[in-house]
């Protein structure tokens, strides 16, 4: 019995499919398809709501799937045409998606309340130009799982911003973390913590923490931390108060990765057994919400891993990909009809 479908999100070969734990895999058709089987693609998101609507940020806009990843279609947008790289989808609200635009297009946010029929350009003030990577890419946004109305984002390079009514106005917060590379901002996650709600900040060399809803600030610095210095992924389950999972390696693509995770809200740290040396840096991690246990975790240079048990025990798959930039596990199951397959030997 399928536990749902896993999902690649590539850049040069589209979106890359699964619906039976990664034994086969499957290319995008060919024919009537809003983005290329050779498409770039950024990022993916569902609501757990509606498993098999699936949105995908790729170079032709916003793309969605009503039918687990089979048929793509582009979302009419402001942002037709334009870069995507970061889809949020509200998980308590399948028609509410935050979606961010980047590198080479303008970085700008966006907001729909209806599913994508309408959409609202946040106004706020993102520069054009940066220092790390020419062009500033959307990559970082979070929800307040206690209070709607909080949203958060964060660019790669760019600023660190926070939102009271619901993403109509922001305010800028970067300035008040505490070391160099503090525009630089990779992931942000909102805990619960069993009642003293924390904000975590990964920039691109520190993990930062926030118990004031980010008018103060704690930190570590990756390398004296952890002996690596490029933080990359923060993500947490559905539901979860405290317990969240990073990546770390030594740069970007990097040569190897860790996997780490923290159930006191990102307080301490372990590092958790992957099978084999990653390849590059563990650049995306997923999890089922059919079963937060359900791990895909999948590198910048193609290898992929998945774990049944919340990351105490993995393994890595016999399918390498292009280039990864996000996966996901949705519990809905594709009707998958062979064409562009990949089979294990």
């Amino acid at each position: 019995m399928s536990t749902g479908t896993l999902l690649v999100s590539t850049v040069g070969q589209a979106v890359i499919r699964s619906a039976d734990e990664g034994r086969t895999w499957h290319r995008l058709g060919v024919k009537h398809q809003a983005i290329e089987f050779d498409a770039i693609t950024r990022s993916l998101s569902f609501s757990p709501q509606v498993p098999e609507t699936l949105y995908v940020g790729a170079d032709a806009g916003l793309c969605v799937s009503h039918d687990t990843g089979g048929t793509w279609l582009r979302v009419d947008s402001p942002f037709n045409g334009q870069t995507v790289w970061k889809v949020a989808v509200d998980p308590q609200d399948a028609r509410r998606i935050f979606v961010g635009t980047g590198a080479p297009s303008r970085a700008v946010l966006w907001r729909t309340l209806d599913g994508g029929e309408s959409w609202f350009r946040v106004p706020v003030e993102i520069p054009e130009f940066c220092d790390g990577v020419n062009r500033p890419r959307l990559l970082a946004f979070a929800y307040d799982p206690t209070d709607r109305d909080q949203v958060w984002f964060g660019l790669e390079e760019g600023g660190l911003f926070h939102s009271r009514d619901g993403g109509d106005s922001f305010e800028r917060l970067d300035d008040r973390l505490l070391w160099d590379f503090n525009s630089d901002v990779h992931n942000i996650l909102v805990l619960p913590n069993h009642g003293e709600k924390v904000i975590v900040v990964v920039c691109v060399n520190a993990v930062y923490r926030s118990f004031d809803e980010g008018q103060t600030w704690t930190g570590i610095i990756a390398k004296h931390a952890f002996g690596l210095y490029y933080v990359r992924v923060m993500t947490a389950p559905l539901g979860s108060e405290s317990t969240l999972y990073l990546s770390i390696s030594d740069g970007t693509p990097g040569t190897t990765s860790k996997v780490l995770i923290s159930r006191d809200a990102a307080q301490t740290w372990e590092v958790l057994p992957l099978p084999q040396q990653p390849n590059s840096c563990v650049w995306a991690i997923a999890f089922n919400p059919g079963n937060p246990q359900q791990m895909v975790a999948g590198t910048k240079y193609g290898h992929l891993f998945t774990s049944e048990n919340g990351g105490d025990s993995w393994q890595k798959h016999w399918r390498e990909f292009s280039e990864i930039a996000d996966v996901a596990w949705t519990p809905a199951v594709a009707q998958i009809k062979a064409g562009h397959q990949s089979v294990i030997p």
